[in-house]
C-alpha cells in the first residue's frame, strides 16, 4: 500500500493505493498522525486505488473517524469500490462513516 495526500486550504486529500491490509496499518496511523499535528477542516480519504480492506483496516477507519473527532476534524470517504462498499455494508460501517461516490464532492462538503 502507498499512501499519498495534497492539502487544499484546511482539507487533506489523502490516497490509499493498494490495498488496506494489517501490514499497512502502523503506516496509516503514523501518516494520519503526522497530518492531524496541523489544524485541518477535515479530511477526506479517496479510497478509489484500493480494492479490498481487511479487518485491521476497518479497524483503522474507525480509529481515525475517532481521533479527527478528537481533533474538532471530519472524516469522509471517497471513491469506495463495489467490494469495499459490500464489507461496509456487511459490517455496518456503512452507517459510522460519511460516504461520497466522488472526490470532487466530498471536498466540497466542507464548504
Amino acid at each position: 500500500m502507498k499512501i499519498t495526500h495534497q492539502s487544499y486550504n484546511n482539507v487533506v486529500v489523502v490516497e490509499i493505493h493498494g490495498e488496506f491490509l494489517e501490514e499497512y496499518c502502523r503506516l496509516f496511523q503514523d501518516t494520519m498522525n503526522e497530518l492531524l499535528k496541523e489544524k485541518v477542516v477535515g479530511i477526506v480519504l479517496d479510497m478509489s486505488n484500493s480494492p479490498f480492506i481487511d479487518s485491521s483496516g476497518l479497524g483503522m477507519l474507525l480509529w481515525l473517524r475517532d481521533y479527527c473527532h478528537e481533533k474538532k476534524s471530519q472524516l469522509k470517504l471517497a471513491g469506495l469500490d463495489s467490494n469495499i462498499k459490500k464489507i461496509l455494508e456487511i459490517t455496518r460501517l456503512d452507517t459510522k462513516l460519511d460516504r461520497y461516490e466522488d472526490l470532487s464532492e466530498a471536498v466540497k462538503s466542507f464548504t
